[in-house]
């Protein structure tokens, strides 16, 4: 086993491991301290994190806002269906999931409520609709719809108070940043007493965060996310490369964002997209840690932790979150990689 080879991500998780609410409080969660291309971990408490971290380090989050892109809508036609935005791609247009999709025709109208239609225009290649909506949408989102939880929450109604984080400012995502529903405002405020500097960016991550890798590793379609890294972030971790202090980011998303920016020599600030599929034996450029929750077999954010930890490293961590009973996948616990 190589990291190269599809079956390599493999692994059994038993169901009753995979976290249905997340720890209350949120730092009280579990914490896997796992040293790069090292096998001897550490056994924490998330709100121990202050121990691995030093002032002058830069903690990157994603500050992206879950909306709640799940709605009901129903056809003129007759019948309701269940819509599931994706992204606007401009001004009242959006791609969406429907489903079930094979009821909807291009030209069908469809209802929402408040006196909201969309016409579905077109059938896009992932399988996706665009809407064409008679008004903007998003005024109506926190009335009409419900934030959009992965598949394997089997009670919504309790996970839902947990699926965003505490800083939370630029709404547009359909899944959540995971890695950082740990963080309290009162951890994040010691964090930044003891001199550590906590910098935003955006990544709206898209429902393609929960695709597995079906074919090969090889043919695999990254799917695109808008981000943006405001001058000032670009400004700080700049600085601290030069300086050579570390850059942890806080999530697979803020890897991506980071890792896309940088043009060999620095970190561009500004508005991209990013299809960066990041797996072994690729490199990180620009982090020096990450804090990351234990993802799905077979997936993308897998194969990035196994790029940075080193693909026996994450196998041997995985391995000991199984026997030491972590929670897996969104509300669950959490790794930190130094």
């Amino acid at each position: 086993m190589n990291g190269l080879s599809l079956a390599d991500y493999d692994f059994d998780l038993p169901e009753s491991r995979i976290a249905q609410t997340g720890a209350e409080p949120r730092d009280s969660s579990q914490l896997l301290v796992v040293p790069r291309g090292g096998m001897v971990f550490e056994h924490k408490i998330f709100r121990d994190i202050t121990t691995f971290l030093s002032a002058g380090d830069v903690l990157v989050i994603n500050q992206t806002e879950v909306i709640p892109a799940r709605l009901e809508a129903h056809k003129r036609t007759g019948g309701k269906l269940e819509v599931l935005l994706l992204r606007e791609l401009e001004f009242c247009v959006w791609s969406a999931f429907l489903k079930p999709a094979k009821r909807v025709t291009i030209g069908g109208i469809l209802e929402f409520g408040r006196g909201v239609q969309a016409e579905v225009t077109a059938v896009l290649e992932d399988g996706a609709r665009l809407l064409r909506f008679s008004e903007d949408i998003k005024p109506h989102l926190s009335e009409l719809g419900a934030l959009p939880l992965p598949p394997y929450i089997a009670d919504s109604a309790a996970a839902r108070g947990r699926y965003q984080t505490v800083y939370a400012a630029e709404a547009g995502s359909v899944a959540a940043p995971t890695a950082g529903l740990h963080f309290t405002p009162e951890l994040l405020e010691q964090i930044r007493s003891m001199g550590v500097q906590i910098v935003p960016l955006t990544l709206h991550v898209g429902a393609g965060t929960f695709k597995p890798v079906l074919d090969s590793i090889e043919n695999h379609v990254m799917h695109s996310e808008p981000f943006t890294i405001p001058d000032s972030t670009a400004a700080a971790i700049n600085l601290a490369k030069l300086e050579q202090r570390r850059v942890i980011a806080v999530g697979t998303t803020s890897t991506r964002a980071l890792e896309t920016a940088w043009d060999g020599t620095k970190l561009l600030a500004g508005a991209r997209e990013s299809a960066l599929f990041i797996r072994p034996p690729q490199t990180m450029r620009v982090i020096d840690g990450l804090i990351t929750n234990f993802h799905l077999p077979r997936s993308t954010l897998l194969m990035l932790v196994a790029a940075f930890a080193g693909f026996s490293t994450m196998r041997a961590a995985y391995q000991a979150a199984l026997e030491s009973n972590y929670r897996f996948y969104s509300l669950g616990d959490a790794m930190l990689i130094l």
